[in-house]
């Protein structure tokens, strides 16, 4: 196992690490070292994950041994039998902890999976909710805080239904103090639970006392209320946050709340149960444990804040009533809900929930379900709003109260409602409890975290360690393009002035069509809006009938891919992935396209490797609307922060906001094509905006080296299916795909290999000596340098790409040294990276695949001709071994031969008119055509003298190879250089062509 040295840590790491891994761990030790935050982005592929896991805990073992062994609490901890560990308590207790979150517990499962990749094991464990670990029979059957309160009862209570499990957590964890020791995941300590009795949940909660390193989705960090249940020692900790990118909007929605009137409704009646329940039972029981007074003080209070709600005056129904945030203190004043008196609300609060809880279980239907109790919301809308003594956090938020239609599911059909809010406009005031806690440091990464300014810019922190990661994919994987007209020539815009226009959708519709011709396997589609979206397809299913065309455009679609639309209803998205599936396994197809939206859950969470998503193309910018009160309130709110502040400061204005968080949907979206470094793909932006360097600047880093601006959508046709054409070459199809990576999964071939790298010094070596050779040619000079830089750029091909930084490999140690000296390499490097140039030799018989397609506008990757013979092609051989001929000759209109002389040298050829005619157009072909397709040219003039094929075929093919727009004069003047009684027959066969490439 390799050993980098970064920054004085010695980090084992599984695999041969990339340059630009190396890179990523030297900011995550940065971090750790100099107690700074940190923002990282390394695209999906780069092995994010493993780094930081390695970085973090090599780092963390440097200040002393793990908590291996250890069972107690951490200020109990003694050190245990480990002579290496700390030499006494109070050095126990400063090691920090480090806490890795992540968004969802299947992101946090595949984590513990690379964990158990790394030589590195820290006692540690995993939290999850009651929903993964609770294994009572009934318990966990139920959800939310019915299931939360139902724990509660049967754990706090002495009954018959005395939960069994929860009482063996204490000796279990004792007498085993090797648990957490390995690497466990959920469903371990679930295991755990069934065959040994104890309570997985409590199981974790007891054993995160005392871990290196505890692992939880983000709530157990932002909610105050799991926060405080976490007994860890906060000074000098961790924060690590992993897939980040929604982090400031998960922030700011923890912290804010909204009150509709039919939730508001719902406690008034807990509230008068309440009452009802506690004068019963003193009545009946003399039980006065429950103060009938206290829940009719609370239903009163309740009844005159919806009385004060409805009395709101609303001058506009899209505007709204709104006011600034510290107006929620006036308006509960009014009603007598203060600092003091909301403590005992809330107390009282937690005593209605205990007595609902108890008279539910008193009735037998009611033993084995949990109740909803709606008045626990109320407490921790009283939370939220008094969390500190003062109010000094009101000024980030403000109060709004809008009318709503009743949905036609609830009672009250056709009437409205209000929904009364408190939302906080400043994500930074969850963050800002970190920094009151001393922790050491805070690491946010993900793969899009672009544009970063605006990223810290809301969460209010210092980020001074930033990195944006380039991918570990050469450039034959990626192919990306900005598409701004359609194949009309219509552009493509999809906001709200003409997203409605027939000529819009039209030619967003059959561009589509020609992208799913083009694309093989699966095929992503976004859109801005479930709206655009459904009004697109509609238009499609019902137009596209044309005097050529005798289907509709949705069924040309449907020809190529099979369809699956994103549902908007979540309980449908399972059902819709495995049709998904299914419909990529039909073999009678040629593959699958899925229409999404941005910031769905296509866009966010699935991993779309290989054949499952082979190309994405998005038809917009997701801008919010405008009109959404909150949006409009976080514009205005921003626009005022950034107008007082002082002049020269960098602030974020609400226009810079509304565009990034845009372009930060579409980086995720986007994300989706490549998973892995062997993973190729295409990204299509279909919107004119995206050619503007506004836009094109907010995209990931890893995209922009690749993007092209194009302005026909006939050039888009062309580079996209040479590039998948080419892709199918050098990269062969592997085994089809069987299922969709589910969020947090990742695919087998994602795992970091080892890196087929050369030695640098050999490397340079071996071209400088192969530089010096004197090949065997005698037709020119210049042919000779043109192998000798064939060889040279073949050779340097087989580099893979990297963000090369000050990090060498020492193959004899196996350890990496930062240092400075590689600058002189990558100069000498670059100097050498030429254009490859390519000799053919045209005396070995061709082999030329008889089944060749006739049809013109198949994609070139589904023809799958056969190129010249393999053994003239092998362009890293010596160059002694290429058989170049003496003499390279033309003649016109019968044979072509390969002149291989580059612009500015010298020529052997003669200087006949008719010689340099041909010879100038033998030129400007290897100018057009790509390596492969020079190549079958070739093979296809030599049949068309030996007369080897049919005429008509020949023809036709090598019209093919010109029907791109750009090559369209050689279609033209290839016809001087065919005999003269094929004339006719090759002017038949160029009318056809004309309507053959574009699907219109």
């Amino acid at each position: 196992m390799p050993t980098y040295k970064i920054r004085g840590i010695n980090v084992e790491f599984p695999f041969e690490a990339y340059d630009c891994q190396l890179v990523y761990m030297e900011k995550v030790i940065q971090s750790l070292q100099d107690r700074s935050n940190a923002l990282l982005e390394s695209p999906t592929g780069t092995g994010k994950t493993l780094c930081l896991l390695c970085a973090t805990l090599a780092w963390r073992k440097s200040l002393g041994s793990f908590s291996t062994g250890r069972n107690g609490i951490r200020s109990q901890d003694t050190g245990g039998k480990h002579t290496e560990g700390p030499s006494s308590q109070s050095e126990s207790s400063r090691l920090p902890t480090i806490i890795y979150t992540s968004r969802t517990h299947s992101q946090i499962r595949q984590v513990v999976q690379e964990l158990k990749r790394t030589i590195y094991r820290p006692k540690m464990v995993v939290l999850g909710s009651r929903e993964q670990l609770c294994i009572h029979p009934d318990v966990s059957l139920l959800h939310g805080k019915t299931q939360t309160n139902a724990c509660h009862f049967l754990c706090q209570k002495r009954t018959k239904r005395y939960c069994s499990h929860f009482p063996r957590v204490s000796e279990f964890v004792k007498n085993n103090p090797g648990l957490g020791d390995e690497p466990i995941d959920i469903e371990d300590l679930v295991n755990i639970g069934k065959t040994s009795g104890p309570c997985p949940y409590y199981m974790s909660r007891e054993l995160h006392k005392v871990v290196d390193i505890l692992f939880a989705p983000y709530n157990y960090l932002i909610d105050p209320g799991n926060r405080k249940s976490l007994s860890i020692e906060w000074a000098n900790s961790i924060l690590i946050f992993d897939e980040a990118h929604n982090l400031e909007g998960i922030c700011a929605d923890a912290a804010s709340f909204d009150l509709p009137s039919s939730l508001l409704t719902s406690c008034i009646s807990e509230a008068q149960n309440c009452v009802d329940l506690a004068v019963t039972r003193r009545d009946q029981s003399n039980d006065k444990s429950y103060n009938p007074d206290n829940f009719a003080i609370l239903k009163a209070l309740l009844l005159k804040l919806e009385k004060r709600i409805n009395e709101v005056t609303i001058d506009s129904k899209e505007l709204g009533f709104t006011k600034p945030g510290p107006y929620i203190y006036e308006l509960l004043g009014e009603l007598n809900i203060t600092h003091k008196t909301a403590t005992m609300l809330i107390d009282t609060i937690e005593d209605a929930t205990v007595l609902l809880e108890e008279d539910a279980k008193t009735s037998d239907a009611q033993k084995t379900k949990g109740t909803v109790n709606r008045l626990e919301s109320i407490a921790d809308i009283l939370k939220i709003i008094f969390k500190n003594d003062g109010n000094a956090h009101a000024k980030y938020y403000r109060v709004h109260v809008q009318e709503v239609e009743v949905k036609s599911t609830d009672t009250f059909k056709g009437k409205t409602s209000r929904i009364f809010s408190w939302w906080c406009f400043n994500p930074g005031v969850a963050m800002e409890e970190f920094a009151k806690r001393d922790v050491g440091s805070i690491i946010l990464t993900s793969g899009t975290l672009s544009p970063m300014d605006s990223f810290a810019e809301e969460l209010k922190l210092n980020f001074p360690i930033r990195l944006e990661n380039p991918h570990v994919i050469s450039d034959n994987q990626l192919w990306a393009g900005v598409v701004p007209v359609g194949p009309s020539g219509h552009p493509f815009n999809s906001s709200y002035r003409t997203r409605d226009s027939a000529e819009y959708k039209l030619n967003l519709g059959n561009s589509i069509v020609n992208f799913a011709r083009i694309v093989p396997d699966g095929l992503l589609v976004f859109f801005p809006s479930y709206y655009l979206l459904n009004l697109c397809i509609d238009y499609w299913k019902s137009t596209g009938v044309t005097s050529t065309n005798s289907s509709t455009i949705w069924e040309r679609i449907c020809k190529h891919k099979l369809p699956v639309v994103e549902p908007r209803q979540s309980s449908l998205f399972p059902q819709a992935i495995e049709d998904y599936m299914a419909k990529l396994r039909d073999t009678s197809t040629t593959g699958a396209v899925f229409f999404a939206v941005c910031r769905g859950k296509v866009s966010e969470g699935l991993d779309f490797a290989d054949q499952a998503g082979r190309a994405v193309i998005v038809t917009g910018i997701p801008f919010a609307m405008r009109n959404d009160p909150k949006i409009r309130l976080k514009r205005e709110f921003l626009d005022q922060q950034a107008l007082s502040q002082k002049t020269g400061s960098k602030v974020l204005t609400g226009e810079e906001w509304y565009s990034q968080q845009a372009s930060r949907a579409v980086n995720q979206a986007v994300g989706r094509v490549i998973r892995h470094r062997h993973d190729h793909g295409a990204i299509i932006f279909c919107d004119e905006r995206f050619s503007k360097s506004n836009h094109q600047s907010q995209i990931s880093l890893w995209i922009r080296p690749h993007l092209k601006c194009y302005s026909k959508f006939g050039d888009v046709v062309f580079t996209l299916t040479r590039f998948f054409r080419d892709a199918s070459v050098s990269f062969p199809t592997k085994q089809k795909l069987t299922q969709i990576q589910k969020p947090g999964e990742k695919s087998s071939q994602e795992k970091i290999v080892s890196l087929d790298k050369l030695d640098a010094d050999k490397f340079i070596k071996s071209l400088i000596a192969t530089s010096d050779k004197s090949c065997s040619i005698e037709s020119s000079s210049s042919s000779s340098s043109e192998i000798r830089r064939a060889t040279i750029s073949s050779r340097l091909s087989q580099i893979l790409p990297a963000n090369r930084s000050n990090l060498s490999f020492n193959n004899q140690k196996e350890t990496s040294t930062l240092n400075n000296n590689n600058s002189n390499l990558l100069f000498r490097k670059r100097q050498l990276e030429v254009p490859k140039q390519e000799l053919v030799d045209l005396t070995k018989d061709s082999v030329v695949d008889e089944e060749t397609s006739t049809q013109l506008t198949a994609p070139y990757f589904i023809k799958k001709r056969k190129l010249e013979n393999p053994k003239n092609d092998n362009l890293l051989q010596p160059c002694e071994s290429l058989n170049i001929k003496k003499e390279i000759t033309v003649e016109r209109r019968t044979e072509f031969a390969n002149s291989e002389t580059p612009r500015g040298s010298s020529s052997s050829l003669p200087c006949e008119n008719d010689e340099k005619k041909g010879s100038n157009f033998l030129i400007q072909v290897r100018e057009k055509l790509s390596d492969g397709e020079y190549k079958e040219f070739v093979g296809f003039m030599k049949a068309l003298k030996s007369k080897a094929m049919k005429i008509g075929h020949v023809l036709q093919c090598i019209m093919g190879l010109f029907s791109a727009p750009d090559r369209l004069p050689l279609l033209q003047r290839f016809k001087d250089y065919i005999p003269a009684k094929y004339h006719s027959l090759y002017e038949q066969y160029l009318e056809k062509t004309n309507d053959a490439v574009i699907d219109l």
